[in-house]
């Protein structure tokens, strides 16, 4: 008989999952008036800044304090050092919620594999009762068929 290895057994209780919902929405809800959202046309022109350009961005600044006589005419340093200042505060925020997403993916994934494991366990225990006659078998087994059946799916044939 086949087994599934069990790697995580949790069961998180229903407070905590409110709690957090309850701190995202309020995180959420802190940071609306000071976020904008881009449409997917906007992403794609958009000058991008990375790791390496928001230290250069944040010597520009240093050297703006110091060597002030560089600074363009045309350039709006407020506009520039509030710019600076919104990456500089929201980056730490964004990786933490880029870990914590990344973090509730890979435990919904791990879960979610355990689970259809056992779920197909049950389907094929299902199915051999049904195919041995057990009455009791015959519904659950046309039930879940459904949801289990493959769909479209054909091996193409090797080209020789």
């Amino acid at each position: 008989m086949m087994s599934a290895k069990n790697q995580i057994s949790v069961e998180i209780p229903q407070a905590v999952i409110a709690e957090v919902n309850q701190k995202l929405q309020d995180c959420r809800a802190l940071l609306a008036p000071y976020l904008q959202g881009l449409t997917p046309q906007d992403r794609e022109t958009l000058f991008k800044m990375g790791d390496k350009t928001v230290a250069t961005v944040q010597k520009v600044k240093s050297y703006m304090d110091t060597n002030a006589e560089f600074i363009p005419s045309y350039m709006d340093k407020v506009e520039f050092l509030k710019d600076e200042a919104v990456v500089t505060s929201l980056n730490p925020l964004g990786n933490l919620a880029t870990q914590l997403a990344t973090d509730i993916g890979d435990t919904v994934m791990l879960a979610g594999s355990e689970a259809i494991t056992s779920a197909l366990f049950y389907y094929g225990s299902a199915k051999e009762a049904a195919s041995k006659g057990v009455a009791t078998a015959k519904p659950i087994y046309e039930d879940l068929s459904q949801r289990f059946a493959r769909k479209g799916y054909r091996k193409t044939p090797k080209a020789e």
